[in-house]
């Protein structure tokens, strides 16, 4: 079917940290009874209004994020405003690090002020450790869709796109599938963005090379072959893409995110990206708060910064499609113009469920190694 503006919000959907080793331990965080009650809020409610939660974040003064690129959904600006607009500083640590390592640095900064605050992480990380989170139900909850979020809050839905390939137009042939990328002028020049056992946008890619293969979200087997397949051919490189690789021509073509590579073309007019009509991928990132958060007033106000009407704009500014997008363009808050930039998207769009998701997590862990190896 052809989809225009797709916002994702229709469809049922279901970042490397290196911790080093310090001469000594990190100092353990302070804990108090206000400390605790923040800890235990589910709702702005609990802290009595909005005002009452602000005061609170205000008076801890810091949030800690991980694994936050500022080019990835306009994050720097998602950012920026926040700390701005409540007098918080950010401390935004390993913004290229990877789903899996938010988990890690969670797990070995635990009882620590370093501790993330907040994560933001691809469906697979993110469904194998919701014990790990904090139920929360920001204000806008009833404007989010039932199944884009967890019944208790314990996850949200936030932000989607769909894979793409991006490419830089002025040293490759036009591309237009998977296909393309395989011939011998595409040699030692197709990056994917990341891990897939590890990161949400490779493990995607890999799914949306099953699905152009005859596979599905479910069996990701043809997905596995296809770059196995690159990988003899001697066209996949194994590099992490950022932007500087892109402008510097080291990654001239990027299997990631289509809001990741569309912001390419602001820096490299010659970048073009495509979503492949055969292959049509698309997904959310889950956001969810540390059951032990550092900051946890801090990090219930982030949560209601991203999930307010503004948090969501910054966000469809970096090209990537809120959860909430249908909601405020009825309400008549959403920005129109980015809401009407977002690429048309054609072919029958392809959302992995939960179960889905998992099998195809347990195949990779056990056969990317094929590719790699």
């Amino acid at each position: 079917m052809k989809v225009s503006r797709f916002t994702l919000v229709s469809l049922v959907t279901s970042a490397s940290l290196a911790v080093v080793a310090a001469g000594c331990s990190p100092p353990e965080r302070e804990s108090d009874a206000e400390t605790a009650d923040a800890a235990a809020a589910t709702s702005a409610e609990d802290f009595g209004t909005m005002d009452d939660l602000i005061a609170a974040a205000q008076e801890e003064g810091e949030l800690n994020v991980i694994a936050l690129p500022p080019d990835w959904a306009n994050y720097g600006a998602m950012i920026d405003t926040f700390a701005d607009k409540y007098d918080i500083e950010v401390n935004s640590a390993q913004p290229d690090a990877a789903s899996q390592d938010e988990i890690n640095a969670a797990n070995q900064l635990q009882g620590t002020e370093r501790a993330p605050d907040v994560f933001d992480l691809g469906q697979s990380v993110a469904l194998a450790n919701t014990e790990m989170f904090a139920p929360y139900k920001v204000s806008t909850w009833e404007t989010i869709p039932d199944e884009f979020k967890d019944p208790d809050g314990t996850w949200v839905n936030d932000y989607g796109g769909f894979m793409s390939i991006g490419y830089d137009s002025s040293k490759v042939p036009e591309v237009s599938t998977l296909d393309d990328l395989l011939g011998p002028e595409f040699e030692g020049k197709v990056a994917l963005n990341g891990d897939p056992t590890q990161a949400g946008a490779a493990f995607s890619g890999v799914v949306m090379a099953a699905v152009a293969n005859g596979g599905s979200a479910e069996d990701i087997a043809p997905g596995v072959d296809y770059f196995v397949e690159l990988d003899r051919a001697g066209n996949f490189l194994p590099v992490d893409p950022t932007s500087a690789t892109i402008q510097s021509g080291q990654t001239p073509v990027v299997i990631d995110w289509d809001y990741l590579n569309a912001a390419e073309a602001a820096n490299n007019p010659d970048w073009k990206v495509v979503v492949p009509e055969n292959a049509v991928v698309g997904g959310y990132y889950f956001q969810a708060i540390n059951k032990d958060a550092p900051h946890p007033a801090a990090a219930r106000l982030w949560q209601e910064f991203l999930y307010s009407d503004e948090g969501q704009n910054i966000w469809l500014g970096g090209g990537a499609r809120p959860v909430r997008a249908e909601a405020m363009a009825e309400a008549g808050t959403i920005d129109q113009e980015a809401y009407d930039a977002l690429p048309p998207v054609s072919g029958e769009p392809v959302l992995p469920t939960e179960p889905q998701v998992q099998k195809a997590a347990d195949y990779l862990n056990a056969n990317w190694s094929k590719v790699v190896g």
